[in-house]
């Protein structure tokens, strides 16, 4: 089995994981002295002998189908495989990182070091690559090897300038080649920005023949959900037919506003003003809603400081207007709540 999982590549122009596009690829003149220095590290190890702190296991996979709400029955039962995207968990070394020597070598501190030296001292990841060799089951061990595979030349981006380094990690499981993970992270010196006089507008949504009912609903003050018409199953974000059962007719219900935050985050970079109560482009929390229909939205948070929301909390529906031409379903939740 075999597979890729993709997000915009170096110099492609294309939207990356951190919501912005890569603005120029033209190097500045003159020789890049620090660009032929990073290149001797390609090839070398960022990390060896890695070993996964836990065998695949099913409760792992568990939880991150809830969470991400994929209900294959692949995922369960006797003859489970794991998720493939889940091929980079199995290597992550949790919050006290790898204790068995095999963390980041000694080539991937010096290349850093390399960078925030020349004053490339801000990291935003960009991109990542899968590609599956075989499925992973319960029980498998997994070892690992990282390796720096490429430095970019200088590049110009709407965040600043810097280099993009990818690194690649060969998954192995029980011995034998699995996958492999490339992950591409920017690094780099923050461009200048001029306080703009007024903030800009929110994103527009992409509205189209399958969600434009949706958004027809929220014009009205009313939050739509999808419902299938064969077995009754709710859907939220609306999509053309019905995960569990497969048909495509389906009908609507109206949500009664009520819910709760199943999960949050709380957005510190890239800044984005419009979304900032103080438009000043400050932290701001967005969290992923359970409606006490059983669905989950993601939303916006409001009526409460950015680091008082937490899971469970309840909130209630609202329509915000952020300008003349958008009007937006939101949570506000109270500090009490």
């Amino acid at each position: 089995m075999s597979g890729r999982e993709r997000d915009g590549r170096e110099g492609d122009g294309g939207r990356r994981l951190d919501g912005t596009r890569q603005e120029s690829t033209r190097e500045p003149e003159g020789k890049d002295q620090l660009y032929e220095r990073l290149t001797a590290y390609e090839g070398r190890a960022a990390a060896t002998g890695g070993s996964g702190k836990d065998p695949v296991n099913e409760p792992m996979i568990r939880h991150w189908c809830e969470a991400m709400g994929d209900t294959s029955a692949a995922y369960r039962g006797p003859d489970a495989v794991a998720p493939p995207t889940m091929l980079q968990a199995w290597t992550m070394g949790g919050l006290s990182g790898h204790t068995d020597g095999t963390g980041r070598s000694a080539a991937y501190e010096e290349m850093f070091a390399l960078l925030d030296g020349g004053g490339y001292t801000s990291v935003v990841a960009t991109d990542c690559e899968q590609e599956y060799a075989r499925p992973l089951r319960p029980g498998d061990r997994i070892t690992f090897d990282t390796v720096i595979e490429s430095v970019s030349r200088r590049k110009t981006t709407k965040l600043g300038t810097g280099y993009f380094v990818t690194t690649r990690t060969d998954v192995r499981a029980e011995g034998e080649p699995a996958g492999t993970h490339r992950f591409r992270i920017l690094k780099y010196r923050p461009a200048r920005r001029e306080k703009p006089v007024a903030p800009p507008p929110r994103p527009r949504p992409v509205i189209n023949r399958d969600n434009a009912g949706f958004w027809a609903g929220v014009a009205e003050h009313r939050l739509l959900i999808q419902r299938c018409t064969d077995c009754a199953t709710l859907r939220l974000p609306w999509l053309p037919g019905c995960n569990t059962c497969g048909c495509a007719e389906w009908d609507t219900v109206r949500a009664g506003g009520e819910g709760t935050v199943f999960s949050h985050v709380v957005m510190h970079h890239p800044p984005f003003p419009a979304f900032s109560p103080s438009g000043e482009g400050g932290p701001y929390a967005v969290a992923l809603i359970e409606l006490a229909e059983g669905v989950r939205i993601v939303s916006n948070v409001i009526g409460v400081p950015y680091d008082k929301v937490r899971v469970g909390m309840p909130v209630r529906l609202e329509f915000l207007v952020t300008d003349p031409d958008l009007e937006l379903p939101v949570f506000r939740a109270s500090e009490g709540g």
